[in-house]
C-alpha cells in the first residue's frame, strides 16, 4: 500500500541495523479500546520549545492501534508529556479510530498531530483533499531534539504526492511478502521455493498430499495479495526496473495494460487455475486467514512482517516463520521486497501546529527508533543501529533478504483510495475467477481516467 524511493539506503542502513518487524491495518496489537482522553502530566525537568515558544495549551494526536500495538504510542506520549507539562495532551486512538475521526477531518475540526495507518486511512488521499499541512520548508532543516536533521535520518524519505511538496513523512518500514512454517517444510522435506517456478511445483506436491491449502490469502482485504503478490511481480516482470512503480503512482495512463502488469496477472490466474488457492480465501478476512495458516490448514499466506506480532497470542509451539519477499520472479531471477510505510503529519488545520512540530522533532530520533524496535516489535524508519534489541526470529530472516544483493527492493505503490478500492475488488474478482486479467485491466484504467479527470479539475 505506500511511498517510495526509500530504496538506495536499505542495503547499507540493513548493514547495521537489525530491524524488528512491520506493521499491519488492522487491529489486535492491544486490549486498549478507542479512546479519547489526556495523558496525565508529570513534573518535567525541562521543557521543550518549538519556535522559541513554550509549548502550552490543548494537544490532541490521533493514531491507529493495529498490530504494532499501542505501547510506543502511550510511552512517547508519556515521554513527550514530562517534557512539556504545560500541555494538555489528548489521544485518539483504537482500532477504528479512522471511521471514528473521520466526520471531524470533514468539519474541519481535525487533531494537530495524525499517524496515517490501517483501514480507512490513506495520505494520498488527504493531500488530495487538502487535510495535512504542507511542511516542506519547515521539513527542509528541521532537526530533532538531538539536534540532526530529521531528513538525513529517514530510510525512506518523504513521497512527494505534489511535485517539490512533502505533507507527511514516513515512521514505520515494513515489507509485504509470502510466509510459511520452516519448521514444517523441515518435517514434509520440502525446500522453501526461490521463484515462479518452484513455488508452482511445491504447490503440485502439497495439493497431492491432501492434508492442505497451497496458498490462503486475505479476500475480505485484497491489499494484502496485491502488496505481497501482484506488486513484487510486477517489477520482476519489468526485468527488476522499479520505475513502473512511479508510473502507477502518478497515474500514467496505459500503465495498468502494460506487458509486465499483465504478465503479473497472469501468474495470480495459473496459481488460481492450478486449484492452488484455498477456497476459502475470499470470505476471510487478515486475521481468520492468518489463524488458519498458523494452523497449518495452508502452506502459504501472503501478509506483512507485522504477522508475528499480531499472531503473538496463537502461534502453536514450534511454529517457525519463514518469509519469502516475493514468489513471482522466473527461474534465476532476484527477489523483490515490496515494502510498506506508515506516515505521520499534521493536520492544515491543526490548533496547536507548534505542538505537533515539536512532536515530530520528537520521535524522529534514534532513541525512539530503538524503543519503537522494543515495544512494537517493528522497524521504524529511522536509521538506527537496532543490534543490541530484542529483534523477533522473523525480522533477522527478513534482513538477510533485505541486505543481500540478490533482493530489489521496490518503491511503495500509493494510489488514491478510490483507485486502491477499484484494485482489491479487480484483483478479488480475478482470484475467484470472475474476470480475466484483460477485464482485470480494462477496470483500472477506466477507474484511473476517472481520478485523472478529477485531479485536473
Amino acid at each position: 500500500m505506500r511511498t517510495s524511493k526509500k530504496v538506495v539506503a536499505w542495503g547499507m542502513v540493513l548493514s547495521t541495523v537489525m530491524l524488528t518487524l512491520s506493521g499491519c491495518g488492522s487491529n489486535n496489537g492491544s486490549t486498549t479500546p478507542p479512546t479519547t482522553k489526556p495523558v496525565e502530566s508529570a513534573k518535567a525537568t525541562e521543557s521543550a520549545k518549538a519556535g522559541g515558544t513554550k509549548l502550552a495549551g490543548d494537544f490532541e494526536i490521533q493514531y491507529f492501534v493495529g498490530g504494532y500495538g499501542d505501547m510506543w504510542w502511550k510511552q512517547a506520549i508519556a515521554d513527550f508529556q514530562k517534557q512539556n507539562p504545560d500541555l494538555k495532551i489528548k489521544e485518539s486512538a483504537g482500532a477504528k479510530i479512522n471511521d471514528q475521526m473521520k466526520p471531524r477531518w470533514l468539519q474541519g475540526n481535525p487533531p494537530d498531530f495524525v499517524y496515517i495507518d490501517g483501514a480507512g486511512s490513506n495520505t494520498r488521499q488527504m493531500v488530495t483533499d487538502d487535510q495535512l499541512m504542507d511542511i516542506t520548508d519547515w521539513l527542509k532543516d528541521a532537526k530533532n531534539i538531538d539536534g540532526k536533521k530529521i531528513l538525513d535520518l529517514l530510510i525512506a524519505p518523504p513521497e512527494e504526492y505534489k511535485p517539490g511538496k512533502a505533507y507527511a513523512v514516513p515512521l514505520v518500514f515494513g515489507s509485504w511478502g509470502t510466509f510459511y512454517d520452516k519448521a514444517l517444510f523441515k518435517s514434509k522435506g520440502w525446500e522453501a521455493p526461490v521463484d515462479f517456478q518452484s513455488f508452482m511445483a511445491l504447490g503440485e506436491k502439497i495439493k497431492a498430499d491432501g492434508k492442505m491449502s497451497d496458498y490462503i490469502h486475505t479476500g475480505v482485504y485484497p491489499y494484502y495479495i496485491n502488496g505481497a503478490l501482484l506488486d513484487p511481480t510486477i517489477i520482476a516482470m519489468n526485468n527488476y526496473d522499479t520505475s513502473i512503480s512511479k508510473k502507477i503512482n502518478t497515474l500514467e495512463k496505459g500503465v495498468w495494460k502494460s506487458e509486465p502488469v499483465m504478465k503479473a496477472l497472469d501468474k495470480i490466474v495459473q496459481i488460481r487455475d492450478k486449484g492452488l488457492i484455498d477456497k476459502a480465501s475470499p470470505a476471510l478476512n487478515h486475521t481468520d486467514s492468518q489463524s488458519q495458516w498458523l494452523q497449518h490448514k495452508a502452506a502459504f499466506i501472503p501478509t506483512g512482517i507485522w504477522v508475528e506480532s499480531e499472531m503473538a497470542k496463537d502461534i502453536p509451539a514450534g511454529f517457525e516463520f519463514g518469509f519469502l519477499p516475493s514468489i513471482g520472479q522466473d527461474k534465476g531471477g532476484k527477489f523483490v521486497a515490496n515494502p510498506y510505510t506508515s506516515t505521520v503529519g499534521i493536520a492544515k488545520k491543526a490548533k496547536n501546529p507548534e505542538a505537533a512540530k515539536a512532536f515530530m522533532q520528537f520521535i524522529f530520533t534514534e532513541k525512539q527508533s530503538k524503543l519503537w524496535a522494543e515495544l512494537s516489535k517493528a522497524p521504524s524508519n529511522i536509521k538506527a543501529d537496532l543490534e543490541g534489541t530484542n529483534a523477533p526470529a522473523l525480522t533477522k530472516e527478513a534482513a538477510k533478504f533485505y541486505n543481500s544483493p540478490n533482493t530489489v527492493v521496490a518503491p511503495e505503490i500509493v494510489i488514491p483510495e478510490e483507485l486502491v478500492t477499484a484494485r482489491n475488488n479487480a484483483t478479488i474478482a480475478l482470484t475467484k475467477g470472475e474476470i480475466t486479467p484483460q477485464q482485470w485491466a480494462d477496470r483500472m484504467e477506466e477507474a484511473t481516467d476517472k481520478i485523472r479527470a478529477k485531479e485536473k479539475k
